[in-house]
């Protein structure tokens, strides 16, 4: 093998390399960069705020509130389904304090009428 030859294949083995490393560096920014962590607390602390609201009618008692958690409930549930997981968070986090919201404030007006819970 004659030294052109050598400095021929070195050169191609690191343009090679340099080639492979980019192709690995853009891929796994693809899979592993883009996508974040599944809001599943978030889910979980919405879901049984809505049910503690429900348990004490809160859509009789306080239906603008509640109207507002189910509405973002539901478009959390959308968000979390398209894997847009950030937004799905926040909506599921306002769920979760308008559903508290209704809580309280039919627990309030049940209190004030003389119904016992």
């Amino acid at each position: 093998m004659s030294v052109f030859q050598v400095r021929q294949f070195r050169s191609c083995s690191l343009i090679c390399s340099r080639i492979l490393a980019v192709a690995l560096l853009t891929l796994s920014s693809i899979f592993f960069g883009c996508e974040s962590i599944p809001p599943v607390d978030d889910y979980t602390l919405a879901r049984t705020a809505l049910d503690a609201a429900k348990v004490v009618e809160s859509g009789k008692y306080s239906p603008g509130f509640m109207h507002k958690a189910e509405a973002a409930y539901q478009k959390a549930q959308v968000l979390f389904t398209d894997r847009d997981y950030d937004e799905a968070r926040a909506e599921f986090k306002a769920a979760r304090i308008w559903a508290e919201k209704a809580e309280n404030s039919a627990r309030l007006i049940r209190f004030k009428n003389g119904e016992v819970l």
